[in-house]
């Protein structure tokens, strides 16, 4: 089945985004990049193609180029094209490509990837954090864009982002998909809801309708898949938050409804076929009871078309009216997948081959598989998405691959040699993101986390096992205490140097005013009020010279405390940087470039969401070396003796 649908694509297709299996051509919908080829990269791995994958990659690391005038959905790219980077990065040494020295910490897929983050990381530059919906990937977000993004659109980037910063050594990723996630978290219902469109800039709920399924779905998958990933409580505790009030006002006999956020009164009894994701987010908590009652329901759906329609309304059990189409979607596979892992039920088998059949039987065109237009008469329809190659097809083939390395229990893995030491990879536990582009955890500590020595030696075990004792989080955060008298001389002499260098920029500043016959007048706030300035409402498309207007204020006398905490290396510079905007009567002759470092800095300063403190008390976790001592261990074959 994929090998049919990739190789239509191929000939009829390639280089557009898609594949139209009826019309036997291709198009371009999410960006012009070739999405399909990209997406089913990882595909061709895990299928044990790895000629095909040796041959795309060397495609896309000679051709791709992302430096282009087109507005792309910041979502879409995000989950399509660097997942699909990422994990063909993570997957290119066991398919047999010519790694870099150093890999995984740096190569060709992943500068790729991080080449189209730097792109998309513009749209996170709102007062809120939260970013747009839309970006240009030459401009940055287009003028006009509008302000509205749906929950999934914010929620959904730690998995992307937190790999990236792991693998690059770059915080920016990571930090700015967690303040996102916190700012989402913050603009939550008194009753614990999330509404499906929100303004990022004022964080007023414009759709209010709380519900598991479409505009949504992906952020709660994200915070458990984020947990597991990155290691974070904090995003597991943010889940079972919302679990709590999901099972409290949306679900009914194993059924998940749409509700008013703010009163908890039905607004939608209908399901999704989006919604079939759930059960397999269930499952990776362990809830695999209500995960198999719900999961039964959306198989009876299944059987009772043949193909579960985008709506259908539970209270009348008939496909919603305009939305009876089957776009192919994988996430019905996906939770049947996850559960035959965590329960072995051979019926989950059977739901699987109705799957398979259904879509060979009605879907199958002479160049691919097409979208069901009506579940009620399989009338076809002119499009492949490319998450059929990605996801769909894959789903299924694990689901019957029992013995497919991505279902590695732990008891094996490879050591490689990085900057940082020898490292295990492919040891098992891969987390999918919502494209089902599965990432390789251990992968993530061979760079930056991991500490530069060697595993372990265990001819000195007995000399080393304080090593593998482990400690709580709690006395790690309290096991280094400097002397008061240092801390104190330490804030003395930082709090002096920075008031003579805000000093120095208050002087410049001044002079400059002095020489545009600017006045410079009284403020109540400090230099902050600069720093925080933003270009949010400076947002350049084509334009290549704007004029600004306006009146800046300087206190005379400013003093910047300690608390503050404006530890900058080049303040100054970067304060000059943004004077432009904010002095009176300057014409700026140059295109305004954002910058992202700027931007995390800003974040930091402001701290304006609240950080997760109380989870590490309820979770007694251990920071230890256990864990590559124990790969080590299971991958050697060595064991402890009495």
């Amino acid at each position: 089945m994929f090998n049919h649908a990739y190789d239509g694509y191929l000939k009829y297709a390639y280089p557009y985004d898609e594949l139209r299996p009826l019309s036997c051509d291709g198009v371009d919908t999410w960006g012009s990049y070739s999405l399909t080829l990209i997406d089913a990269l990882d595909t061709l791995a895990i299928m044990g193609n790895y000629t095909e994958f040796q041959r795309v990659v060397k495609i896309l690391t000679s051709k791709a180029n992302f430096d282009a005038n087109i507005n792309v959905s910041v979502f879409e790219t995000n989950i399509r094209i660097i997942g699909g980077l990422i994990s063909a990065h993570l997957l290119s040494h066991r398919a047999g490509v010519d790694v870099e020295p150093g890999w995984p910490c740096n190569g060709p897929l992943l500068r790729l990837a991080e080449d189209v983050a730097k792109r998309l990381i513009t749209a996170f530059d709102t007062r809120s954090g939260m970013p747009y919906g839309t970006v240009n990937l030459r401009h940055g977000v287009p003028v006009g864009e509008t302000a509205v993004t749906c929950t999934a659109g914010i929620g959904t980037f730690i998995l992307e982002f937190g790999t990236l910063s792991r693998l690059t050594g770059d915080p920016l990723y990571e930090e700015v998909a967690m303040n996102a996630i916190y700012s989402l978290y913050q603009q939550r219902s008194h009753l614990g809801l999330y509404g499906n469109h929100i303004d990022v800039l004022t964080g007023h709920w414009t759709a209010q309708d709380a519900g598991i399924g479409a505009a949504v779905d992906s952020y709660f998958e994200y915070l458990v898949k984020g947990s597991i990933l990155l290691q974070k409580p904090e995003l597991m505790k943010i889940f079972w938050e919302a679990r709590r009030s999901i099972d409290k006002y949306l679900k009914r006999e194993d059924w998940y409804l749409w509700v008013s956020m703010t009163k908890g009164q039905v607004t939608l009894p209908v399901f999704q076929s989006l919604e079939a994701y759930w059960p397999g987010v269930l499952s990776l908590i362990g809830d695999t009871s209500s995960a198999m009652k719900t999961l039964h329901n959306y198989h009876q759906v299944w059987q009772q078309y043949g193909f579960t329609p985008e709506f259908y309304n539970i209270a009348q059990a008939e496909a919603g009216a305009d939305r009876e189409n089957y776009p192919l979607r994988p996430e019905l596979i996906e939770s049947i997948m996850y559960l035959y892992r965590a329960t072995g039920d051979p019926q989950l088998i059977s739901m699987g081959v109705d799957i398979l059949r259904s879509i060979q039987h009605s879907a199958k065109t002479p160049c691919g598989y097409a979208t069901i237009k009506d579940v009620r008469d399989h009338r076809k329809e002119d499009r492949m998405e490319s998450f059929f190659l990605a996801e769909t097809t894959k789903y299924l083939y694990l689901l019957f691959d029992t013995e497919n390395f991505i279902h590695n229990q732990g008891d094996h893995g490879v050591v490689v040699n990085t900057p940082n030491g020898e490292c295990i990879i492919e040891a098992g536990g891969y987390i999918f993101n919502t494209e089902a582009h599965p990432i390789d955890p251990s992968a993530l500590y061979c760079c930056h986390d991991k500490p530069k020595e060697k595993l372990f030696n265990f001819d000195s075990l007995k000399e080393m096992k304080q090593t593998f004792r482990g400690e709580t989080l709690q006395e790690r955060k309290t096991s280094f205490i400097p002397p008061k008298e240092n801390c104190e001389e330490l804030a003395d002499d930082t709090q002096e140097n920075i008031q003579v260098e805000v000093k120095s920029i208050v002087d410049n500043i001044s002079e400059i005013l002095s020489i545009n016959k600017g006045t410079v007048e009284v403020l109540d706030d400090n230099l902050n009020t600069i720093v925080r300035e933003s270009f949010d409402e400076i947002k350049l498309a084509e334009a290549d010279e704007i004029e600004i207007k306006g009146t800046i204020e300087v206190e005379a006398q400013t003093q910047i405390s300690f608390n503050d905490s404006l530890f900058r290396e080049d303040l100054d510079k970067k304060i000059y940087d943004l004077i432009p905007s904010i002095l009176p009567n300057v014409t700026v002759q140059a295109q305004v470039k954002h910058d992202p470092q700027l931007m995390l800095e800003r974040i930091r300063i402001e701290k304006k969401h609240s950080k997760y403190s109380s989870w590490q008390n309820e979770f007694n976790l251990l920071t230890c070396k256990a864990q590559p001592f124990l790969q080590r261990l299971s991958i050697m074959g060595e064991f402890f003796k009495s």
